[in-house]
């Protein structure tokens, strides 16, 4: 079986493309290849390792990968996915033989303001949508 090669990608690889990559890799099973990566080094953002954590799922241990150093290496990718917002996404690089480019926009997490009760509802809520988001991707490519 042909495994679909997708990358998530997004400014600092520290919350949106993780959970998306995560995501992908739970409810995609064996049919993809799942990658995340940065357009700017960043490291791992508390509150998405958080609401991750409480939806059973860990990446705290995740590493953030330079997307240049993926196209360097000449990785190919059937989808590449971004989940920032569009100014961001059109700072990425096309990867040679890409199948599909998709942009999701979803807020930062490293963004948001108030206490940390707030933060936390706030990127739950981009957990969730990128768990829909990434659910109706896989019924779609599944059934394509």
């Amino acid at each position: 079986m042909n495994k679909a090669r997708v990358l998530f990608l997004c400014v600092h690889n520290s919350a949106r493309s993780q959970m998306a990559a995560a995501y992908l890799k739970q409810f995609g099973g064996e049919r993809f290849e799942v990658e995340s990566a940065v357009l700017e080094p960043g490291k791992l953002n508390p509150l998405a390792i958080e609401v991750m954590r409480e939806d059973g799922i860990d990446i705290s241990n995740n590493s953030t990968n330079d997307v240049f150093e993926l196209f360097k290496q000449g990785k190919r990718f059937h989808y590449v996915i971004t989940v920032c917002d569009a100014g961001s996404s059109a700072r990425c690089p096309v990867f040679p033989e890409m199948t599909k480019r998709i942009a999701w926009d979803f807020p930062d997490p490293s963004l948001f303001m108030g206490t940390q009760e707030e933060k936390l509802v706030k990127t739950r809520e981009v957990r969730n949508n990128i768990k829909a988001a990434v659910k109706t991707f896989v019924a779609e490519i599944v059934h394509s």
